[in-house]
């Protein structure tokens, strides 16, 4: 039935393996997800039921509001009475919009969360229920027991909360992986193997949601590439059970730097972006370059943002140790591509790299500043103050920009001691 399944029209769970189905509901209509992610298609909201010798066990459950497909398609392989154990892997409210009333109707449940998740449950469900849910917080290689069935805990914080885990049942292989894994595509054919193409939208959902936590994704890895898996089960798009190893293996190489292959063991990478109205920042940025190039172990980048577009910088950033922003000040501002830049890092994880300023400017110079205060924003590490010139640096002040970049890159590589970060009290 799965190979020719079209579950917009029919209603039932649906199973793919031995004991489990999937009872999640679809939302082909939905067009942004979370204010910040487009969704062409839509996305789904894929919860999991789990039968055992010694009872039933639900995995994440849907978006409030979608709510009855849930509950019918749950209905059509199980009684209420069956369920044993509830697993939240993640709280946000597309996971767990029916919990409420899942725990109405099964009472004798036990809900499981991981050890980071209490608060957000307490702060997420307690405008419903005048008490909070019983529960039991979980770890890594916690299990609970089916019967013949076992679940095993995988704690994989900051995909993309801080309360996310993954389950894995062991009999059958399968990894019920939240987040992970997972994309806002919306197929009623359910199975990456039966499905349109959606590689688009499993390569943008890890670059807006899970890209941010590199670190915490190479983690996770570390947990999951040994499982044997047959099929891995995210909470939105396809159920991957074609191949699931290579989605796994894919996120590796999303999550490693490109980089690294280029530069030496000990080399580190300092990028210089500008803009410029008269070719003033510009000459300043080139003498910052140059004195940047002195210092060993150090690979120094510049860019016009006038020649480039800003989407192809973000790996560039990404891989970077240090970044230096130069921009003019017009009508006491930085200019737009510059912000246009620094706006799109969100998606990139910038704490502790070492930020710096500098730029030309008529009147009042605001614009440098204005970087700096928006790069302690991103959790950037900003040593010193930067380098404001008036109109047409002299060649004193060139002078001056040349040290700057020195002494930029000589911080990078530990050579020099760092003045202390330039706090909002040093400002004038």
């Amino acid at each position: 039935m799965a190979d020719t399944l079209n579950v917009s029209t029919w209603k039932e769970a649906v199973e793919f393996a031995p004991g489990v189905h999937w009872i999640g509901a679809l939302d082909p209509t939905l067009r942004t997800f979370d204010i910040i992610l487009r969704t062409a298609n839509g996305t789904t909201y894929n919860s999991y039921l789990v039968r055992g010798s010694e009872g039933v066990a639900i995995i994440d459950t849907v978006k409030e509001g979608f709510e009855d497909e849930f509950f019918h398609r749950l209905e059509s392989v199980a009684r209420y009475d069956e369920i044993k154990v509830i697993v939240l892997n993640h709280l946000e409210p597309d996971h767990s919009g029916a919990l409420p009333e899942l725990m109405r109707r099964a009472p004798q449940a036990r809900l499981y969360i991981s050890t980071r998740a209490t608060t957000m449950l307490k702060a997420l469900l307690r405008p419903n229920r005048e008490e909070p849910f019983e529960y039991t917080t979980v770890t890594t290689n916690d299990r609970v027991s089916l019967g013949d069935r076992h679940l095993r805990f995988l704690h994989t914080p900051f995909l993309h909360w801080p309360d996310t885990q993954c389950t894995y049942l062991e009999e059958q292989q399968v990894l019920f992986s939240g987040d992970v894994f997972g994309c806002h595509y919306c197929d009623s054919r359910l199975f990456n193997d039966r499905v349109g193409d959606f590689r688009f939208s499993f390569d943008y959902y890890y670059a807006h949601i899970m890209r941010p936590f590199k670190q915490w994704v190479m983690e996770a890895l570390a947990l999951i590439e040994p499982l044997k898996m047959k099929i891995v089960a995210p909470t939105h798009g396809p159920i991957l059970r074609e191949r699931p190893r290579r989605y796994v293996a894919h996120y590796r190489e999303l999550s490693t730097s490109s980089l690294s292959r280029e530069l030496g063991d000990t080399d580190k990478s300092l990028i210089i972006f500008y803009m410029s109205s008269y070719g003033n920042t510009a000459r300043m940025a080139e003498a910052i370059y140059s004195g940047a190039d002195t210092v060993d172990g150090v690979r120094v980048s510049l860019y016009d943002l006038e020649g480039g577009e800003v989407a192809p910088f973000v790996d560039l950033i990404e891989d970077a140790d240090a970044l230096l922003f130069g921009s003019p000040t017009i009508n006491g501002d930085a200019v737009k591509p510059v912000w246009d830049l620094l706006s799109s890092l969100a998606v990139v994880n910038l704490k502790g790299k070492i930020g710096a300023a500098f730029g030309s400017y008529g009147w009042s110079g605001e614009a440098v500043r204005m970087v700096e205060d928006r790069m302690r924003g991103l959790k950037m590490r900003v040593p010193r103050e930067g380098i404001r010139v008036k109109l047409i640096p002299t060649q004193e002040e060139l002078d001056e920009c040349t040290g700057f970049g020195r002494e930029i890159a000589n911080i990078l590589v530990g050579k020099e001691v760092q003045r202390g970060v330039i706090e909002f009290s040093d400002l004038t």
